[in-house]
């Protein structure tokens, strides 16, 4: 898919970024440094994964910011600093580098990408995610987060959304990704408001990211129609 064209590019590569638009970047050498915790599963905590610059300006050209629940990414990016990012986070190299972070054989054809825009009281239910995921990845776009709930919880457990492992903020360019297992439990305590999230899933196979793609849009297109 064609990169949105702008004249005012022209800032070079840099070796372990990934130049997203005018100044914004991923910063991928710092993914690279951060080490997996592996017990009890695989995962990693990765704050500035994209500059607090570029995270704002994601965050202000958010789609869909009075909609619940999960929603797929535009297939098109739009020529804004959200779908800079949203171009980036599709891009081979960050496939590449998260394949290299899990020891994962992954493919870009079978990621998928869907947003959170808000979040509900019933929202962040203790769970593993479902077995046609192979990598769950999180890229928070919020300001400053001051609240108790919606903090994203690593688990030891179903049973107790307070027996963590680690407590996730989900701060401006904030990255937390976790190899799905039987154990990978996590939660967030009650939030009701604006909270949000760009989600990457590397699923099993092509046709579970398109099977899943499938739902969320008729689920979202629901929502959109009774604001469910």
């Amino acid at each position: 898919m064609p990169m949105p064209q702008s004249n005012e590019l022209t800032i070079p590569p840099v070796v372990g970024l990934l130049v997203i638009g005018p100044g914004d970047c991923i910063d991928l050498d710092r993914f690279a440094r951060t080490g997996l915790t592996r017990d009890p599963f695989e995962f990693l905590v990765v704050p500035g994964f994209v500059p607090r610059t570029a995270a704002a300006a994601a965050a202000s050209s958010f789609p869909g910011p009075d909609l619940p629940g999960v929603l797929p990414a535009p297939w098109e990016e739009p020529d804004t600093a959200f779908g800079h990012l949203l171009h980036a986070l599709r891009s081979p190299a960050v496939t590449e580098a998260f394949g290299a972070k899990f020891g994962l054989s992954l493919t870009t054809d079978t990621l998928m990408v869907t947003l959170r825009a808000r979040t509900r009281p019933r929202d962040g239910q203790i769970h593993t995610d479902s077995e046609s995921k192979l990598v769950t990845a999180l890229i928070y776009l919020n300001n400053d987060w001051a609240d108790a709930g919606g903090r994203l919880r690593l688990l030891r457990g179903p049973g107790d959304i307070d027996d963590m492992i680690a407590e996730v903020p989900p701060e401006a360019g904030t990255l937390i990704a976790f190899r799905r297992s039987n154990r990978s439990w996590h939660g967030h305590k009650p939030y009701d408001g604006v909270r949000r999230a760009i989600m990457l899933n590397w699923m099993v196979d092509v046709a579970s990211a398109r099977r899943e793609l499938r739902r969320h849009a008729v689920s979202s297109g629901v929502k959109r129609l009774f604001r469910v």
